[in-house]
């Protein structure tokens, strides 16, 4: 359909103007070949009335010349009549009656005049002519009237159309297959990108190398960088279902041992024992496998869903929710900096997991001397959700291990992806993640920009 072919759509756009200042043309050409043909007829009309008038008065009105003879018989291509008045209204020489009538006593200002009348019946072109002379004795305004049938001159105008019309329609054709082809051969790199990248093996997402019109490059550039982008959500599909069955192959294999441990188990009380450590198992790879989705929904987009969040009470209710793990660890936890009321346009669910795996990653790794863990909120031109402790800290040159998926400073039970998910969602809001050097402790901030 045209409205899905370039080629066509680009035709009728070329080639529609050149189509309405054509037919604009045509018009203004049979304008002026009107107008022609009446300059044209009207001074062969005055030619006419002049030699006869000369001839009248050369002759007494007796005769007229074979000269003039045949002027009347073909002028401009047609017949024309005439008719002469003497002063007291005497018909002197002509055909009997002219398409207007004179009387004696019509008064004419100008020497002579153009008017369109009917000669039986047909439409016809009259010049009247006035002179004075004299002629056999009488002496004064003599009239001569010429007329020529009207269809003459419309066959000429519509010969000078046709002529015209033909020049236009050469023109018509020529540009619309010029225009044609030339929007083939303009097409032609389009048409050879497309069935490049046709050819590509569908695994094939390098960015495309060919040279195309600086038009195009706008739209290669957007596709190499959309190519980009899903090798790279490929690449870390990839990666995440190699890490996946690798961090999750122990823990199974672990609970499979268990299981069958339990079912050879010699007495209850053993197995009883075995099945607890069954349990720890079995939740321990839960924990894994729910990081591990967290972890993707974190990065699967940039720019989620968001909605209008009071940051302030989602602090409060994340703390709130450590509090009992804290004490039963000995472990101070307060929050710090944090308003009654702060809205915040935000995806809450994600921002939430960030915060409590910031808080988990500090009491699972502040090691036997962490007293307090710290959240706090600030919030200038961005928002900045800092979880900090007094514990055993981490070496600066461990900071890119530790971010890296499941990297430890030191083994511990932990998954490894606590840092990893905070700074996807981090980078979902379009922030980062932060870890900030102190003289004790370890200390993380998701920084969010304050748009969010």
């Amino acid at each position: 359909m045209m409205g899905h072919s370039l080629r066509q759509r680009l035709f009728v756009i070329i080639l529609v103007p050149l189509l309405v200042i054509s037919l604009i043309a045509g018009v203004w050409r049979l304008s002026e070949a009107r107008r022609t043909a009446q300059d044209l007829y009207d001074n062969a009309l005055l030619i006419t009335a002049l030699a006869v008038s000369r001839d009248v008065a050369l002759a007494d009105g007796d005769l007229i010349s074979s000269e003039t003879e045949a002027l009347l018989a073909d002028t401009a291509g047609g017949l024309v009549r005439y008719h002469v008045y003497a002063p007291d209204g005497v018909f002197v020489t002509g055909f009997a009656v002219p398409p207007v009538p004179i009387t004696a006593g019509t008064i004419q200002a100008e020497p002579y005049v153009f008017f369109d009348a009917t000669y039986k019946g047909r439409a016809v072109r009259v010049l009247r002519l006035k002179y004075v002379t004299q002629i056999d004795g009488f002496s004064g305004p003599f009239t001569v009237t010429v007329w020529q049938d009207q269809a003459v001159r419309q066959a000429f105008v519509q010969t000078l159309g046709y002529r015209a019309l033909a020049v236009i329609s050469v023109l018509i054709l020529t540009t619309a297959i010029v225009v044609w082809f030339g929007v083939n051969l303009g097409l032609k790199p389009l048409l050879d990108l497309e069935d490049a990248i046709s050819r590509r093996n569908p695994e094939d997402l390098s960015p495309i190398r060919r040279r195309v019109p600086i038009e195009t490059r706008g739209i290669v550039e957007r596709l190499n960088r959309l190519l980009g982008q899903v090798s790279q959500s490929m690449e870390a599909q990839a990666a995440f279902i190699s890490d996946a069955s690798h961090q999750l192959r122990n823990p199974l294999a672990g609970v499979r041992a268990l299981g069958e441990a339990i079912l050879t188990a010699r007495t209850l009380d053993v197995a009883k024992a075995r099945a607890g450590d069954l349990v720890t198992a079995a939740e321990r790879a839960g924990d894994l496998a729910e990081n591990l989705m967290t972890l993707e929904r974190a990065r699967a987009s940039v720019g989620g869903a968001t909605r209008s969040v009071d940051l302030a009470q989602l602090l409060r209710s994340t703390v709130a929710d450590f509090e009992g793990r804290a004490a039963r660890m000995g472990v101070r936890l307060v929050l710090a900096g944090v308003e009654d009321r702060m809205m915040a346009k935000l995806d809450g669910t994600m921002v939430q997991e960030a915060v409590k795996n910031l808080i988990d990653n500090a009491l699972l790794h502040g090691g036997a001397d962490l007293g307090a863990v710290s959240v706090s909120l600030h919030a200038g031109h961005e928002l900045r959700v800092t979880v900090a402790d007094d514990g055993r800290g981490v070496p600066r040159d461990d900071f890119p291990k530790i971010l890296a998926r499941f990297g430890q400073a030191d083994p511990s039970d932990g998954s490894g992806l606590g840092l990893s998910i905070a700074e996807a969602v981090a980078r979902r809001h379009g922030g980062a993640l932060t870890l900030d050097p102190v003289p004790q402790g370890f200390s993380a901030s998701l920084r969010l920009p304050r748009a969010a």
